[in-house]
């Protein structure tokens, strides 16, 4: 028996990063239009979004190798540096559209500035970083970009990696100071706080258990309230599906053709926090080094400050762990009811294909703390156990999906946009550089679902993201003014002094 039934124009599922930002662009274009979240968990931000289950590093390929590729021939594929920076960049500006129009406070809760370092060892390495360095330098959007093999240098820019370092094998790494630490758990709870103000009703501990379309082409979900138990029908003529690894389940519970032959393979992270203050104090950079052969590129190792409840914090990883949950507070057996007719060609052929995938991750499992250690020790030669402890991060979802390029069962890693041929319905799908990109991401949701308003939406919409619609590689004035005026929205103009 229903205990309710209600009727909105969108429902927004999870209450992450995603849905905050997809409600705080609709609610600026649509004052008018109801909004209804449901959000499994007591409060909002808990999940995937959560400070202590993400990175917290601004993605704009700054400092993440694997947004840089290797060609055959030697050359290097920016390209996919690029567009991520060029989101981020959407991100940004629509972050000071919100600071400036009162609708978020002390943007310094957070973003903080913080220099994005990538760090080799070997000549190979080294060789491959040079070549970044000149393909990306003098590129606009990678403007201040700094390349040092000087050990000298090195010790200025990051002297707790360099210290009792032994210089027998070629270093390098590249610095650039306008990098970012975002606090997505913060931004998240405080986009929430704002669209409450607005009349958004928020629903938490409740779980959307199915949906089915209804005759008029709405949507009608039976969602469970978990505080008292009850069942509860909701309407509404959009949903957005943005629960993170929860999203697959509920896009096959939608039955629309498009989310067919999707499949999703769960990794966890775990990470070292520094518990030393001292230690923690001598580090104030995001580090990127390069992934292991075999290992996914999420699992990129890095050595991050990052600030969280206004402390300072020190985090190195992440080891990849393994879980069937598709969420840190899922259920054991989200994998195996992930699998069905439609998808289970496509599972096994990714399981055929991803077993040096599968081996990386079960060697990572077996890693004991003093192994863990010594991959950390990689970084800082003279780290001591004692000084860091473990903690086990948030799960992410990888997307698999047959291709043309990779054929059946191909892994994805980056995030994909699922939507209903109407519009009616969207979900997202995958992991990093996610949120860092929720803007742009979103703002693909909102050309895809409501084409026929988006001409009307225009202006507004160049009014929050300025650069809407231009590329900012090739108008580099632009670029530059919009930096500047971002910069100064967020508080990241004044340089930090850090002593050390």
């Amino acid at each position: 028996m229903s205990s309710r039934e209600a009727k909105t124009d969108v429902i927004l599922i999870g209450a992450g990063i995603m849905s905050a930002t997809l409600g705080t662009l609709l609610k600026e274009l649509v004052p008018d239009w109801k909004i209804t979240v449901f959000e499994k968990l007591a409060s909002a931000g808990e999940e995937s979004s959560n400070e202590w289950n993400n990175a917290g590093t601004g993605h704009a390929a700054l400092c993440e190798l694997n947004y840089t590729v290797e060609k055959p021939d030697g050359s290097l594929d920016v390209s996919k540096a690029i567009k991520i920076n060029e989101q981020f960049q959407d991100s940004m500006q629509f972050w000071s559209y919100l600071v400036n129009s009162n609708r978020l406070s002390n943007p310094e809760d957070f973003i903080r500035q913080l220099p994005h370092m990538s760090f080799v060892q070997g000549e190979k390495d080294v060789h491959f970083l040079q070549n970044r360095f000149k393909a990306l330098s003098n590129n606009p959007l990678f403007s201040g970009m700094e390349f040092s093999d000087d050990p000298e240098k090195l010790m200025e820019w990051i002297p707790l990696i360099m210290q009792e370092r032994s210089t027998t094998e070629p270093i390098a790494a590249t610095k650039i100071d306008s990098g970012t630490d975002i606090n997505f758990g913060a931004l998240t709870r405080k986009m929430f706080t704002n669209l409450e103000s607005q009349n958004v009703e928020m629903n938490y501990q409740h779980s959307v258990e199915d949906m089915k379309r209804t005759s008029d082409g709405q949507w009608e979900l039976k969602v469970r309230n978990n505080e008292n138990d009850t069942m509860e029908r909701h309407t509404a003529k959009f949903v957005f599906i943005g629960s993170g690894g929860g999203s697959l389940h509920l896009l096959q519970k939608s039955g629309i053709p498009e989310g067919k032959n999707f499949g999703g393979f769960p990794v966890s992270g775990i990470f070292m926090v520094c518990n030393n203050p001292f230690v923690a104090e001598q580090h104030h950079a995001k580090v990127y080094g390069k992934a292991k052969v075999g290992a996914p590129p999420m699992s990129v190792p890095h050595l991050d400050t990052r600030f969280i409840n206004d402390k300072k914090e020190l985090l190195f990883g992440p080891f990849a762990g393994f879980s069937p949950k598709f969420l840190k507070t899922g259920s054991v057996f989200d994998l195996i009811t992930s699998v069905k007719p439609n998808n289970l060609l496509t599972m096994l052929a990714a399981g055929a294909k991803n077993m040096s995938l599968t081996k990386y991750l079960i060697q990572q499992i077996m890693l004991s703390k003093e192994q863990r250690m010594e991959e950390l020790r990689e970084f800082i030669p003279n780290a001591k156990s004692e000084d860091w402890d473990l903690v086990v991060a948030g799960q992410r979802v990888q997307v698999i999906k047959d291709t043309e390029a990779g054929g059946k069962g191909t892994l994805q890693f980056g995030t994909e946009v699922v939507s209903a041929a109407d519009g009616s319905i969207a979900a997202l799908l995958g992991a990093s550089p996610g949120a860092s990109t929720a803007v742009s991401v979103m703002l693909e949701i909102i050309e895809k679902c409501f084409p026929e308003y988006v001409p009307e939406w225009e202006p507004k919409l160049k009014e929050m993201i300025p650069s809407y619609g231009l590329s900012l590689v090739e108008n580099p004035e632009f670029l530059e003014e919009m930096k500047t005026s971002t910069a100064e929205a967020l508080g990241l103009s004044e340089k930090e002094v850090v002593f050390i």
